[in-house]
């Protein structure tokens, strides 16, 4: 459709005695040439589209406001237009005389995005200046920058002043939040504010994926990681929506199995391995980090697994015959895994260096297994060969887990060691403690290899399930269960005499209010349920072949899909009298299904 900037009409108003008439009902006539959208090679080459919408969401609740100085805060809880007008009906007001005043709102869920403030009248009808700050708990977003409890703007400014005009709209903020705190920071001051809506700027895409079963922590559960990855699904598939907004290529992996899971392909996760690849020349390692650069292989083999695209891996040839070559020289004469710095699996392993080297040892184990079955697709036989003749030797190894549940599950997932031995030894003992969100999923993987899907299933919902009992919309960045003592939620003012879950906790990189409250390696029990409960497991490239072999631990009956490039599987388990499982299993043509009983 055609449309009419500013100056074109202008020009028109003056020039109107020069044009000529048209056509009937063309009373510019053909001599006024129309702007047109810019659609030439060159500018296509200087322009992208962004994939994301945007939506607006109304707060639902007030959470706190000061005691004096603030009229009317419920009517920012009503649906109202996004269109400022002359006359302020019902405004809620903010007035100051010599303290700032303010008002905390909470949007319901974690959101990834701005606010969007709107004004009426204000003192001498001039701007007025506010102090906006995002926060992805209730704590945080009332948090002064810095201090014992480390509020940052780290890689996205979630505190900062700003200008709202007078009968006007003010847009603030790209971060990941919930709640929202807005000040007006000027003494003697007043402002009306007509509404107040989140900016949510999220990817518009289908949940092909689903899962629900007899227990409701678990479906929330499952529910919530998908919920975690999609909002980390931005330009790139991001860490962290309000830190760490990166790509950082091992932590994609449990991201990547959640969107196979639940979203099926989507050009994030090929376009995310593309810019690290291209990022990082050989013999750099991706992210600085030695092991990333195993997982952009695994992930590679996964994605490959999934989506059966043969040119995809093939457009990898030249990058992973040389990634796959420098990974084979990783091996010493005693047979043990040489990598170099840069050495790290997770940060509660850090400063355990034997099980760095276990895990490290193991990881390369499964790098050099997945890079020959892809050497396979690219007909790469030296490069094979050089793979499977270091893995072979990598086998005379069998590294000690120190006691680490990351190291044990990943030397099971290797074949290293009796999965069913390091399960009872070091992976099952204590439930879930002493494991993390980024690792917790191999765990939960090896647990499974163990034939322990009870136990995994219990880790699951003491582990996972406790957040959301704290009141998290998304998963953490890391958790431990022995913050929940005397802690309060993080959707409430924190009492006094009771920890702060998010500003008292924290380690390493994410201490206090930098901790990051949805991150996407977090998520890795929505793949977990979907492939050990559910049963889905891909046999051959494409999802030509699936297995479906469920397992229900303590469950009555589960049921869900699964999308797979030819289209959704549709799957329901049900626990029997005699304790057998009945299934119902509806696959697309072109899938075919191996079926198991539990």
């Amino acid at each position: 459709m055609r449309r009419f900037t500013i100056a074109t009409f202008c020009l028109v108003i003056v020039c109107c005695s020069c044009v000529t008439a048209g056509p009937a009902g063309d009373a510019l006539g053909p001599s006024v040439k129309l702007p047109m959208p810019i659609n030439d090679s060159a500018t296509a080459q200087r322009s992208e589209t962004d994939p994301r919408v945007r939506k607006y969401m109304l707060p639902v609740r007030v959470v706190w406001h000061s005691a004096k100085g603030v009229e009317n805060p419920g009517v920012l809880l009503k649906k109202r237009t996004g269109q400022v007008t002359l006359d302020a009906s019902d405004p809620c007001i903010l007035r100051t005389k010599s303290a700032r005043t303010g008002i905390l709102l909470d949007f319901g869920n974690e959101l990834h995005g701005g606010v969007q403030i709107m004004g009426w009248h204000s003192k001498g009808n001039k701007p007025v200046r506010l102090r906006v700050r995002f926060g992805e708990s209730v704590s945080e977003a009332m948090a002064e920058l810095g201090g014992e409890k480390n509020a940052t703007n780290d890689h996205a400014i979630r505190d900062q002043s700003c200008l709202l005009p007078w009968l006007g709209t003010a847009e603030i903020g790209n971060t990941g939040f919930r709640f929202v705190r807005i000040d007006l920071e000027e003494a003697d001051s007043f402002v009306q504010l007509k509404s107040v809506r989140a900016v949510f700027l999220y990817r518009d895409i289908e949940y092909k994926g689903t899962f629900r079963c007899s227990d409701q922590r678990l479906s929330r559960i499952w529910n919530t990681g998908a919920y975690t990855v999609h909002l980390n699904m931005q330009d790139y598939l991001w860490d962290g929506i309000k830190r760490d907004r990166l790509v950082w290529i091992g932590d994609m992996h449990p991201e990547t199995m959640t969107v196979c899971s639940v979203f099926g392909y989507n050009e994030v996760v090929p376009r995310s391995l593309d810019l690290i690849r291209d990022e990082t020349p050989l013999p750099k390692w991706m992210n600085g980090i030695s092991s990333y650069s195993m997982w952009w292989v695994l992930i590679h083999h996964s994605w490959y697994m999934y989506t059966g695209d043969a040119d995809y891996v093939k457009q990898q040839r030249q990058y992973m015959k040389g990634l796959l070559t420098l990974l084979a020289a990783q091996v010493g004469d005693d047979n043990r895994e040489t990598m170099p710095p840069g050495r790290f699996l997770d940060w509660p392993s850090s400063e355990n260096k034997a099980a760095i080297h276990a895990g490290l040892h193991s990881l390369l184990v499964m790098t050099l297994g997945a890079g020959a079955e892809l050497c396979d697709v690219l007909g790469e036989s030296a490069t094979r060969a050089k793979c499977l003749a270091a893995a072979e030797r990598l086998r005379k190894h069998i590294p000690d887990p120190a006691g680490s549940k990351q190291a044990a599950a990943l030397i099971a997932l290797a074949g290293l060691d009796d999965a069913v031995k390091l399960n009872r030894e070091v992976m099952a003992v204590d439930g879930p403690k002493r494991m993390s969100t980024f690792y917790g999923y191999y765990v939960l993987q090896a647990r499974a290899m163990a034939g322990d899907y009870r136990g995994a299933v219990d880790c699951i919902g003491q582990y996972w399930g406790a957040m959301l009992e704290m009141g998290a919309t998304t998963f953490w960045e890391d958790f431990d269960l022995d913050w929940t003592e005397n802690a309060a939620r993080i959707d409430e003012l924190v009492p006094a005499g009771f920890k702060d879950i998010h500003g008292d906790f924290g380690n390493y990189c994410y201490k206090g209010f930098r901790h990051s409250l949805c991150h996407g390696w977090a998520s890795g029990p929505t793949a977990w349920m979907t492939e050990h409960i559910l049963g889905v497991r891909i046999v051959e490239p494409g999802c030509k072949v699936i297995k479906i072999d469920p397992h229900l631990a303590d469950l009555d009956w589960a049921e869900g899909t699964f999308p797979t490039p030819a289209g959704v599987i549709k799957i329901r388990h049900d626990r029997q009298p005699d304790g057998s499982v009945k299934s119902s299993i509806d696959a697309p043509r072109g899938i075919r299904i191996v079926r198991t009983k539990e």
